[in-house]
């Protein structure tokens, strides 16, 4: 896992496109990196839309905004569309870079525990090094100190 001061690692996924995309094709930007759960559910809904509603701010800072989740392409983009999500939505199925990050881990729901995207967000700068980071935290909390970070 990356840790806070370190060059963050290079990862490539498709977007909800079906387009690859790496990390490294940002240098030069801010960026903010959120995890989350699943596509098109009320917190992670929650959490892309405060993304792009401080968009406009962010961009203004020089920054970009990516999600990452292990939902497939498709979904990412029917959400994308859904929510008019001005950013990329990374797909990652077999939770390869989630698990890097520390964002892919044992949960708890009604009881009943199971494996899945830990909802997190990293903010690495424009040389490529992690200035924040912040895993299980709240879809209002990740919105209010991702803006923060990049200056927005």
């Amino acid at each position: 896992m990356p840790q806070v001061g370190e060059q963050a690692p290079n990862f490539e996924l498709l977007n909800q496109d079906g387009k690859s995309v790496k990390l490294s094709d940002y240098r030069g930007k801010k960026v903010i990196l959120f995890a989350f759960p699943r596509a098109d559910t009320p917190g992670c809904t929650t959490q892309a839309c405060g993304f792009r509603d401080h968009f406009p701010r962010i961009e203004a800072q020089g920054a970009v905004v990516l999600g990452i989740s292990d939902d497939p392409p498709a979904d990412l983009l029917k959400w994308k569309i859904k929510q008019n999500l001005p950013y990329d939505l990374l797909s990652d199925p077999d939770h390869a870079v989630l698990e890097a990050w520390s964002a892919w881990g044992e949960k708890s729901m009604y009881g009943k525990k199971f494996f899945g995207t830990i909802r997190s967000h990293w903010v690495i700068d424009e040389n490529g090094v992690l200035i924040d980071e912040q895993l299980k935290v709240s879809p209002e909390k990740s919105i209010e100190l991702g803006v923060k970070k990049v200056g927005a």
